[in-house]
């Protein structure tokens, strides 16, 4: 084994010995061991992506097996690894925001309980991530998918004395095994067609099953290559949170900040999208799956949006932003566009971020208040909060020069120029989220950081009493923290975070600006090579090549387009109704409260969720429970049998009265139905 091949092991076992030793002798290190044993372990990861980034850079891609874990038959299950620049860009990103979120943690998390167990789940989230995306084969993809499945509900659910994180924890598992079916369903039919889960074999002989067909139903034969890419797709709509299977995240709000930064901004919810980059050579040879893929993108793109405008929980509004971006994401692989689509979770990775721990860094000053409504004029107590989370944004509404613009503007024209069935639809959608996406931004920072200060005097945004009775959309005291206590905000003027929270949020603001500035290489420099492809018919990317003059060209161009004055009304609109006419936004809720209820409702997904599959499951169960277990089987068969042998004993004991009479007359009935017998077989 080569030393770059050990460097490659040590990358993602570094982050699991860590989670392995807080999570296991977390009482014996102390609180202390347990960030240090992690931040170590997975600053060894980040330090190693680096090197084996530069080093894929200089043409030395890996792609072989590390361990055979089970043959049968002729199909070998291994843990390998593919390193190319896909996955290196993928490295570099996840253990970054890891690191930066491990450090936040520290002072986060500092006053909890259980802070050496979440120590031990963020570094195995990390582990868990680094094998999917590190991965050669779908056997070891999947254990990766499994795997931050699994810890994302560990994480989700810590406050485990919480109803509302148990039911959201529980919601998220629930939802990302409707998704993971269609996953496994997408693999399993790999297997059977292909006779191998090795990615570069499956990918070599895909071209010469483009004709080949599997009757779903039948007399209904289907494409098999269609089949499985919306299969595997499925799984990317759980595990990315698009429409319908989105209703998971913004309920996994229920956990910690920290996780939502990790899980939202650059690991769990972009597994899809790079499943799908990888899967490029799979859906290029699939129109149908590609149009599909647009529609579903478009969808989440834009009405997840506006549900983030009229949301008062900080976090909520930032978790309905993910529900879009991640839609633009999807809109970009739709249209063959996969380098723009990993370019966007890139730049996303570190503004989503950014917006994430300064809602953290909000909530610890506000003593873990998360209304918006409670708060108004931040700017001059947190100005470091302000500045970071003004640049991300500026970054997420894609205003120039920042690196949302860059990434997001280059979804737009791609889905523009592209003509996969579908395309017109997602341009709209895009198009529109556009002008949502300033909107709830700036919405975010103007009701937060500017106006009055609503916290002192417990006003909400109509001038009532905040405290009088508050409650959450859960129906708890709004006045009480994380674990129930009186936030008491009214007594202590907030102020600036500590460093270990700060510091982390400048480290990821730059990438927030700069990031974006080497569009140049990653989308039309050949950044990617070999490790994505794209048909030659569809040509989107190819055509936005021509048409790019630079980072500087590109802001100037911004100015005559659509999307450019879209996302400034939307900014100038949030301006205008948080600023200037700071009452006009309770007007407007009142006059178009039936929209208002619509959003609020979530669509009434939630609902019909719970009325359909949740109350549906109960009525079975309580179906089954009736007929099955009460009539038939204690009913019937338990009961109904003593019953019958208690009538038998009856009937019996007539006959057992201790008269000689009786006797005779049952003796001679005895002889009389033998007889009977005897003679009506003769």
């Amino acid at each position: 084994m080569t030393s770059m091949q050990q460097l490659y092991l040590l990358v993602p076992l570094a982050p699991l010995a860590g989670a392995l030793i807080a999570g296991l002798a977390g009482r014996a290190i102390g609180r202390a061991g347990a960030h240090w044993v992690t931040i170590i372990g997975v600053t060894i990861a980040f330090v190693g992506s680096v090197v084996v980034f530069f080093d894929v850079m200089h043409g030395n891609v890996y792609n072989g097996s590390v361990y055979t874990w089970l043959t049968s038959g002729e199909t070998r299950f291994e843990i390998g690894f593919l390193i190319d620049r896909l996955t290196v860009l993928m490295m570099v990103v996840v253990t970054f925001v890891s690191l930066m979120v491990h450090i936040y943690t520290i002072g986060y998390m500092s006053d909890d309980p259980g802070y050496q167990r979440f120590f031990s789940y963020i570094s195995l989230f990390t582990f868990s991530m680094l094998m999917l995306v590190m991965s050669n084969n779908f056997v070891q993809l999947f254990f990766g998918w499994e795997a931050v499945g699994v810890v994302s509900y560990l994480l989700i659910g810590f406050w485990y004395t919480r109803p509302t994180a148990i039911y959201a924890n529980l919601k998220a598992f629930l939802v990302n095994r409707v998704g993971d079916f269609g996953f496994l369903l997408g693999i399993g039919l790999v297997l059977a067609h292909f006779g191998t889960l090795d990615y570069a074999t499956v990918f070599a002989q895909a071209p010469g099953m483009v004709k080949t067909t599997v009757e779903l139903f039948p007399g209904a034969p289907w494409l098999l290559i269609s089949v499985i890419c919306i299969c595997l797709f499925i799984g990317a709509m759980g595990k990315s949170a698009q429409f319908p299977l989105h209703v998971w995240l913004p309920d996994s709000m229920e956990g910690p900040t920290p996780i939502s930064a990790l899980i939202h901004a650059a690991t769990m919810v972009t597994a899809g999208i790079f499943m799908v980059s990888r899967m490029s050579p799979l859906f290029e040879l699939s129109d149908a799956a590609l149009s599909f893929v647009l529609v579903i993108g478009g969808i989440t793109a834009f009405f997840m949006s506006l549900i983030a405008v009229v949301q008062y929980d900080i976090k909520r509004v930032i978790a309905y932003s993910t529900l879009s971006q991640l839609g633009y994401m999807t809109v970009a692989l739709g249209a063959s566009a996969y380098s723009v689509g990993m370019f966007h979770l890139m730049t996303h990775a570190f503004f989503k971020a950014v917006l994430f721990l300064g809602a953290g860094s909000v909530i610890i000053a506000m003593h873990h208040e998360q209304d918006m409504r409670k708060m108004g004029g931040l700017r001059k107590y947190m100005p470091i909060t302000y500045i970071t989370m003004l640049i991300g944004a500026f970054a997420n509404a894609g205003l120039p020069p920042f690196a949302g613009f860059f990434s997001k503007d280059s979804i737009i024209e791609a889905v523009h120029m592209s003509h996969t069935p579908g395309a017109g639809f997602a341009y709209l959608m895009v198009l529109m989220g556009v002008f949502v996406g300033g909107l709830y931004s700036f919405r975010l920072i103007f009701y937060t950081f500017h106006g009055k200060e609503r916290f002192g005097a417990h006003a909400d945004a109509h001038g009532h009493d905040a405290h009088a009775g508050a409650h959450d959309e859960h129906g708890h005291d709004a006045a009480k923290d994380d674990h129930g206590h009186d936030t008491g905000h009214g007594h202590v003027a907030p102020h600036e975070t500590p460093a270990v929270v700060t510091v982390p949020l400048i480290l990821l603001a730059i990438p927030s600006i700069a990031a974006g500035w080497f569009i140049g290489t990653i989308l039309y420099g050949g950044y990617f090579g070999s490790a994505i492809f794209i048909a030659p018919e569809h040509e989107a990317l190819a055509e936005m090549a021509h048409e790019f003059h630079g980072v500087i060209g590109m802001m100037l161009h911004a100015v005559t387009t659509v999307p450019f004055w879209f996302a400034l009304s939307g900014a100038a609109t949030a301006w205008y109704l948080y600023i200037v006419k700071p009452e006009l936004p309770g007007v407007l809720r009142e006059k178009f409260s039936f929209i208002v209820n619509i959003l609020m409702e979530k669509y009434g997904f939630d609902r019909f969720n719970d009325w359909f599959f949740a109350g549906g499951a109960r009525a079975i169960g309580g179906g089954l429970w009736k007929i099955g277990d009460v009539a038939i089987i204690d009913g019937f068969m338990v009961n109904g049998t003593a019953r019958v042998v208690g009538w038998i004993a009856g009937l019996v004991r007539l006959f057992q009265s201790g008269y000689i009479y009786h006797y005779a007359f049952t003796m001679i009935i005895g002889v009389f139905v033998l007889l009977t017998l005897w003679f009506g077989q003769a």
